[in-house]
């Protein structure tokens, strides 16, 4: 069986994005259908970007607190077992200006990246359980950035500082759903983890780095440590690698870890297509 799922990981500035859509373009130049979701995409099958999620007494008060948007809200949100999901990502990408600030901040605030820790693994083990469900009848291959280790690390560790076990174990739930899919995972690493990150402020707004420091050291594993600033979050950063190197090691899928350091795009896609040749087609 051919793999049906390409996971791409690796640290911030690592070249994720390149990394999954050369592994796109590889599959599509060997006549291969496939579905990129890179980082960010509201459509993404298996992962919540930009939704947040109310019981029905939090959703009415939010209406209620909202008269002026209330058919924007009703018509746009989903009903699903006990939860009221507001794709508000989607909303914002339709309509723009239609989705005020302040309404954005008041529905932020219940992002499923917001919720408790164990809340926030419940429903993202329920949507991975229906996207593989969906995935293995259908006949393309997935390439995912980021969603399968960095998301749960992120959460857990550096949102929350939950111990490695419960880190591990939110990963190894997510194999253990996967593995009927044949998925192969590639870890993007560089050589120098502080230069990559440094490069990675550089080419990148000042509000992205801003918030990434922010949240790197303002809670969870960088606040417990007193980490500040940029070289705190390196210090961050380096903590998380340990425990992604950890959870790599441990895990029984078919994997591999690839060097992005040279920067060199055409002999990277070589390597990237072996990898996909060894174990995509094997």
């Amino acid at each position: 069986m051919k793999s049906k799922l390409i996971l791409i990981e690796g640290l911030p500035g690592s070249g994720k994005t390149t990394t999954a859509q050369l592994v796109h373009d590889i599959l599509t130049e060997m006549n291969m259908t496939s579905q990129l979701f890179v980082e960010g995409n509201p459509e993404h099958p298996a992962d919540y970007e930009g939704v947040a999620s109310f019981k029905k007494h939090e959703f009415d008060e939010l209406v209620r607190n909202n008269e002026k948007y209330r058919d924007l809200l009703c018509d746009r949100v989903i009903k699903q077992d006990n939860h009221y999901f507001l794709e508000y990502g989607k909303i914002i990408n339709e309509s723009g200006s239609m989705f005020p600030d302040e309404l954005l901040w008041e529905v932020a605030k219940h992002d499923v990246y917001e919720l408790p820790l164990h809340q926030n693994r419940e429903m993202i083990i329920i949507k991975w359980k229906r996207f593989a469900e969906r995935a293995l009848n259908s006949s393309d291959t997935f390439v995912f950035e980021c969603c399968f280790i960095q998301n749960p690390v992120t959460v857990g560790m550096i949102k929350y500082g939950a111990n490695k076990g419960d880190v591990i174990g939110y990963v190894t739930e997510l194999e253990t759903i996967v593995k009927q899919l044949n998925p192969l995972l590639i870890y993007v690493e560089q050589g120098d983890l502080a230069h990559s990150f440094k490069k990675a402020v550089q080419e990148r707004t000042e509000d992205w780095s801003k918030g990434f420091i922010e949240y790197y050291t303002n809670q969870g594993y960088g606040k417990k440590h007193g980490y500040k600033g940029l070289e705190g979050t390196l210090q961050v950063l380096k903590a998380r690698k340990h425990v992604e190197d950890e959870i790599f090691n441990g895990l029984t899928i078919a994997k591999k870890k690839v060097d992005n350091s040279s920067f060199h795009l055409a002999e990277y896609k070589q390597v990237l297509a072996g990898c996909l040749l060894d174990s995509v087609f094997r």
